[in-house]
């Protein structure tokens, strides 16, 4: 490591292991699979607050590699990727340029809650472009945001307007902004990650159906557990360096296992009758439109290259399945959302498994009970 990049990751502000994090076993893996497969469509994670929902995204941010960028470019834009340029860059790439790429951590950008359209899309300075004759844009969220993770609390809370820009800037991995017949495109590929508190209210299902995964989580119960996540906390906030020793390798062996996974992904194979049968748990569970059935394909997929494997198990989809479809099942936005039980019915049956009559996430942990 050069003096700078040493002096860089000193400046950087320490940030928990994701390694150290306690429980919530359901909401790690649905950031781990959404970071092996961005295009599952982010997470939206629900449960009480205090559980550790924003300490864990963070964690997961700074766990991933560096990733290689083109300096000084406002859109953390690839090198190589067309699809992931700015248009400055795809143009001296074109032009057989060879722009200089530097390493860089993953970004997190934190969405704030009074974030206006202009801040998250970006603004076009119309005297600018009218005088000077130039697209002058002042980049936004969403440019910052391209190729790392875009996190945003209690977006239950936020304007359905916004919610919508974001994600149809997931969906697409593009971000337009128009303004007085000048129009600028950009690359806006990110995991999105949403949290809230149930208690404050529940998206609206259009909005709900759109996220690829929903995490339930719940305090811990277990008082021996709740004293370990107090200690580990003050021990890590005491010192963090030799805490952050300690975990360094398992981090490391973690890191890798995500970059194998993305290497293996385009490898793995879903079997044609399995896939017939994530689309009949589908349509017996009545979920509008086919996101459910792509998403659970995915996923299933990634949690397959998560663990070295080129071919995708039963189990793989069990463990998935109600990550994927549980808020899909709502119809009425006052009803709240499905635990598990019914996905995890419907799944023995059609899969012809025996399930654990318990799946609810009560014992505090994050993990479902009858998923193992």
């Amino acid at each position: 490591m050069s003096s700078t990049a040493q002096s860089t990751a000193s400046a950087r502000r320490v940030v928990f292991p994701f390694t150290a994090i306690v429980g919530q076993e359901e909401m790690k893996l649905a950031l781990l699979l959404n970071v092996i497969d961005p295009k599952i469509g982010g997470v939206m994670i629900m449960g009480d607050r205090g559980t550790g929902k924003s300490t864990t995204i963070r964690a997961l941010a700074d766990l991933l590699p560096e990733i290689s960028v083109v300096e000084n470019d406002p859109f953390n834009s690839h090198p190589s990727d067309p699809e992931l340029m700015g248009d400055e860059v795809r143009t001296t790439v074109q032009q057989g340029g060879t722009p200089t790429v530097v390493q860089r951590k993953v970004q997190m950008v934190d969405l704030p809650l009074g974030a206006t359209e202009d801040r998250v899309c970006g603004t076009i300075d119309i005297e600018k472009a009218l005088s000077e004759g130039v697209k002058a844009f002042e980049p936004g969220l969403l440019a910052k945001a391209n190729r790392g993770i875009l996190y945003v609390d209690e977006v239950n809370l936020l304007d359905d307007h916004l919610v919508d820009v974001l994600l149809d800037s997931a969906a697409s991995g593009w971000n337009t902004v128009e303004r007085e017949g000048i129009s600028i495109r950009h690359p806006a590929r990110f995991v999105l990650v949403g949290s809230g508190n149930p208690e404050e209210g529940e998206l609206r299902p259009q909005l709900l159906d759109r996220f690829g995964m929903h995490a339930e989580i719940h305090t811990v119960k277990e008082p021996a557990l709740r004293v370990q996540i107090v200690e580990q906390r003050s021990e890590f906030d005491q010192d963090p360096k030799p805490f952050l020793e300690k975990y360094q390798s398992e981090q490391n062996a973690l890191q890798q296992s995500i970059v194998n996974a993305q290497t293996l992904l385009p490898s793995v194979n879903l079997d044609y009758d399995l896939r017939v049968k994530i689309s009949e748990v589908c349509s017996e569970l009545d979920v509008d439109g086919l996101r459910g059935d792509i998403v659970t394909n995915r996923a299933a997929k990634a949690i397959a290259a998560y663990e070295g494997r080129t071919e995708v198990t039963i189990n793989d989809i069990h463990r998935v399945i109600t990550l994927c479809l549980r808020h899909r099942l709502r119809k009425d936005p006052l009803e709240s959302i499905d635990s598990g039980y019914k996905v995890e019915k419907v799944f023995g049956r059609i899969f012809g498994v025996e399930v654990a009559e318990d799946t609810s996430t009560k014992n505090g942990t994050g993990v479902k009970t009858g998923v193992r």
